[in-house]
């Protein structure tokens, strides 16, 4: 980023010109003549459709259907694979998948990709199937761009893009409501919950680990305990968005906590600080909510703001 530029200046690039932003991921290889039957018994998206270039969000699940871990996986040439995550979840992808791999005829080595986001209604290219680096279409509650993944990406950032600061990207990433490992998701969450079902699962694909409990909650209405919602703060300055994230959650008047705040941003957007949140089911979003530290717990240090549905900017 030039030193000219602001967060604000970043964050339009982002919205309405060519933003560029180096994103942490880890990457893990999986290759071989069975990598992709394997793949397609391990992950929750049908792979084997998949073109090389071609790409597609997908759940890494235990048996028991709690996430692993939020992947992309990328076809690189016709028996090998290329599977990105955040950053600091590699080592449990790479882990997990060698667990279950037995007498398969697959090698799964974790790879030092760098990943450049484009984002903004100026970013153009579609997907390219020769590479690395590959260029990956994105997409995700109005946030569109490419990736640029693998060796080489820097020589494919166009010559006008901005580059952009962590505030403007995570500002970008809470008001468009998109989950994170280690914040939204960990072993503990359920993929309806985080909204990533219709996003990652094939019900018609065949089986895989972990299949029975995404199965038996979308036969149900996808009825979960929690759901990942926006919250708006109604008074919180810029500074005080480190506040809100982790802020517990109640309804005004209310003694039980009914969610927790999980990151938090100054929001060009909503001219606003915004945070995403786990609410409880019976919480009405839209609706009225009110937050504090665990210090400030008491009724009368409670602060207001408002629940909403994701993305909290279209």
């Amino acid at each position: 980023m030039s030193a000219a530029a602001t967060t604000d200046e970043a964050y339009e690039a982002l919205r309405r010109g060519v933003g560029a932003y180096r994103v942490a991921v880890d990457t893990v290889a999986v290759a071989g003549p069975d990598a992709t039957a394997y793949l397609q018994g391990q992950l929750s998206q049908d792979v084997a459709p998949l073109g090389v270039g071609g790409s597609a969000v997908a759940l890494l699940l235990e048996p028991d259907g709690k996430l692993s871990a939020l992947v992309r996986v990328t076809r690189t040439s016709q028996d090998a694979y290329v599977l990105d995550t955040d950053a600091g979840f590699g080592g449990a992808v790479a882990a997990r998948l060698q667990r279950f791999k037995l007498r398969t005829k697959v090698a799964i080595d974790e790879l030092d990709w760098p990943c450049i986001a484009l984002r903004g209604e100026r970013v153009g290219g579609a997907s390219r199937g020769e590479g690395p680096p590959f260029v990956l279409p994105v997409d995700w509650n109005g946030v569109c761009g490419v990736d640029l993944l693998g060796p080489g990406a820097d020589a494919l950032v166009p010559a006008d893009a901005l580059w952009c600061d962590a505030a403007a990207w995570e500002a970008l990433r809470v008001e468009a409501g998109i989950p994170k490992m280690g914040a939204e998701l960990d072993s503990r969450t359920i993929a309806a919950e985080a909204h990533l079902v219709e996003r990652t699962v094939s019900f018609t694909k065949g089986c895989y680990t972990g299949q029975e409990l995404v199965a038996r909650l979308d036969a149900r209405g996808s009825r979960v305990a929690r759901r990942l919602c926006g919250v708006v703060a109604e008074d919180a300055e810029p500074g005080e968005a480190v506040q809100l994230a982790g802020a517990a959650l109640w309804t005004p008047g209310g003694d039980k906590v009914v969610g927790r705040c999980t990151s938090a941003s100054w929001c060009p957007g909503l001219g606003r600080v915004g945070a995403l949140a786990y609410l409880h089911r019976s919480v009405v979003v839209p609706g009225a909510v009110v937050w504090a530290r665990g210090e400030d717990a008491a009724q009368a240090r409670r602060r207001p703001a408002q629940a909403r549905p994701l993305p909290l900017v279209g």
